[in-house]
């Protein structure tokens, strides 16, 4: 079996933040590429983590409609602002960082003080423009996670006063690649993948390939067929479909079609049926309901929109 190996063949920094690399795999078998290209992109942007600012506490803030006195932003434009702040180091739990800037001045992030173990990356991202006798305070809590995680709860914890950001945690901002045929001298055809890496700075694009190839070889590592039948496995996969539809059926015995909140024809229909429970009303076909006495059309369309809302039934 061929060793492939992952060439860089560039690696630039294009801002005070961005990093881009480019990588190349040659020799690949024809559909390797592909198969090589997705699984690197998408461990690249998901599954690699990083550490963001989650939440912040401003004083004489309460809510993130608020403007402070002597800051030019309001409050939404300073978390705004905070969300482009890129942090690079090492935390075993949430971490704290402080930023106080007498004005007047202008914050940014070099502004911010931060604990040992981390960095901010691009120390002069601009946050806010403090004027004269003004000060802006803010206490930031720092988290590690991966993917991004948006805000669910209220924007405010009441608690404490911290307000909620959305979280990117990606290191990796962008992926794309090229696959391109090769035909040697052999006349066999062969494949190249030009892999393009951008990160925000917190990890090299090297470094974000060695991480991504690593998760996936462990992934893979840890899958194990098992080759014994399980017995109990087995007897079920073997018991007659129905069996299996009698059970879905029995399942229903204790729900009275009360809970469907039919229309009063349809329901009345029902009951002088002595169709009282869903189990009773699932021994009827379409066409066997439609054969109740006034039960036409429309209450057989109300029964089957109830089923499939109340209970996920399709009715067949």
């Amino acid at each position: 079996m061929n060793i492939l190996s992952i060439n860089c063949i560039k690696s630039k920094k294009l801002d005070s933040n961005i990093h881009y690399g480019q990588f190349l795999i040659n020799s690949l078998k024809p559909g390797q590429g592909i198969t090589i290209a997705n699984q690197l992109r998408r461990v690249l942007l998901g599954d690699l983590g990083g550490i963001a600012i989650s939440a912040v506490r401003i004083v004489g803030a309460n809510h993130e409609f608020s403007t402070i006195p002597g800051i030019r932003e309001d409050v939404l434009e300073i978390l705004l602002n905070l969300k482009g702040i890129v942090i690079k180091g090492k935390i075993e739990t949430t971490e704290f960082g402080r930023l106080k800037v007498q004005g007047p001045a202008m914050a940014t992030g070099n502004s911010i003080e931060l604990p040992s173990s981390l960095e901010i990356v691009n120390k002069h991202h601009y946050i806010a423009t403090v004027s004269t006798s003004s000060i802006l305070e803010i206490e930031l809590k720092f988290e590690y996670g991966t993917g991004y995680k948006l805000i669910t709860a209220p924007l405010v914890n009441k608690t404490d006063y911290y307000l909620q950001v959305d979280t990117v945690f990606m290191p990796v901002r962008k992926v794309d690649f090229q696959i391109e045929s090769v035909r040697n001298f052999e006349n066999i055809t062969s494949e190249r993948l030009l892999l393009n890496v951008w990160t925000n700075g917190s990890i090299l694009p090297v470094e974000a390939l060695e991480l991504a190839t690593k998760f996936i070889i462990d992934l893979f590592a840890s899958l194990t067929i098992v080759k014994e039948e399980d017995e109990d496995l087995k007897e079920e996969i073997d018991k007659p479909k129905q069996d299996t539809e009698r059970t879905n059926i029995e399942s229903y015995n204790n729900i009275v079609i009360e809970e469907l909140q039919l229309p009063v024809r349809a329901y009345n229909c029902l009951k002088k049926a002595q169709i009282n429970t869903v189990s009773d009303l699932l021994q009827y076909s379409p066409g066997k309901l439609l054969q109740l006495k006034n039960f036409g059309q429309k209450s057989a369309d109300d029964v089957f929109l109830a089923l499939r809302n109340k209970l996920g039934i399709i009715f067949k």
